[in-house]
């Protein structure tokens, strides 16, 4: 079901939140977005079959959200239902977990207008823990090379990802939507995409509070792993041709080797050095070092 808006207007900006049972947390990331400073947006949230009290909440907004109702099928699933629906110029993705600073939207648009050849863009994100403490803000990526090729290298290049990112509604016809096969790190997938059609560029400014906790999807190791090696070889294509080879081996490997220093400190020691052992065999050239140290490290069962 989808509350469609009486007026005609067409907004500049889509806001597209995914809510899943959230109803202990979408009036904050409502709110933060009805408080922008720049007030050119509709506000559609996707309730993807949620069992709780979500539907009751977003009835108390009445005409300031459209919601559009349907089967539980996932993130993917509720962005691409969002997508559909959307009017605005520009679609701009929020997760019902985290919230919005006011300045947030005007910055990016402000930046989008002025840099005509930007595709999609983000903000830097300070990230919080359930209880309110401020951990490591993630910052916006840096260095000389492209936007695809920093996101192979660095899977979390796009700060914000999935609560920051505001992108040309246009693209997503031509990219395609997010990847429904997938259980994590469809956002990374999505940014590949955008990345290899056109520019990209980071606000290095904290406008968007994500909410970090260990049930989060981010805490599910193996459903991360086993996303990003699909994900890495899923869009090798992408890359120029003179990429797919050693830089595109170098990327794998490190992102191994991420994988299993992560699996390690959980105490999946045989994981850690399996994975290690395979970016070994990939990229021994560029990463052998590294890795060597790594499994020495892991076989004394040293801290990492």
């Amino acid at each position: 079901m989808t509350q469609m808006p009486e007026d005609s207007h067409i907004p500049r900006i889509s806001v597209i939140i995914p809510a899943y049972n959230a109803a202990w947390c979408i009036r904050r990331a409502i709110d933060s977005v009805l408080a922008q400073d720049f007030h050119e947006h509709e506000l559609i949230v996707v309730d993807d079959g949620s069992k709780d009290d979500t539907a009751a909440i977003l009835a108390d907004y009445g005409e300031a959200v459209r919601v559009i109702s349907k089967p539980n099928g996932g993130l993917s699933s509720a962005r691409n239902a969002g997508i559909a629906a959307a009017r605005g110029e520009f679609v701009a993705f929020l997760d019902a977990d985290d919230w919005w600073l006011p300045a947030k939207l005007a910055r990016q648009v402000a930046l989008m207008d002025a840099h005509p050849d930007l595709l999609f863009c983000s903000t830097a994100s300070a990230v919080l823990t359930p209880a309110g403490i401020r951990l490591e803000d993630w910052r916006c990526g840096t260095g000389n090379a492209t936007t695809l090729e920093s996101i192979f290298a660095a899977n979390a290049y796009v700060a914000g990802s999935g609560s920051a990112v505001l992108a040309k509604r246009e693209a997503f016809s031509r990219a395609g939507g997010f990847d429904e096969n997938l259980r994590s790190l469809e956002d990374i997938d999505m940014w590949m995409r955008l990345a290899a059609l056109g520019g990209f560029a980071c606000i290095d400014e904290a406008l968007v509070c994500i909410e970090k906790s260990a049930s989060s999807m981010s805490g599910n190791l193996d459903v991360m792993r086993s996303a990003a090696i699909h994900v890495m070889r899923k869009n090798r294509g992408l890359l120029p041709a003179n990429l797919r080879g050693g830089f595109w081996r170098k990327a794998y490997a490190s992102m191994l080797t991420d994988y299993a220093k992560w699996a390690y400190r959980k105490g999946y020691t045989a994981q850690a050095l399996t994975d290690l052992l395979q970016a070994l065999s990939i990229a021994p050239m560029h990463r052998g070092r590294l890795i060597l140290s790594l499994l020495l490290a892991m076989l004394a069962r040293q801290k990492i």
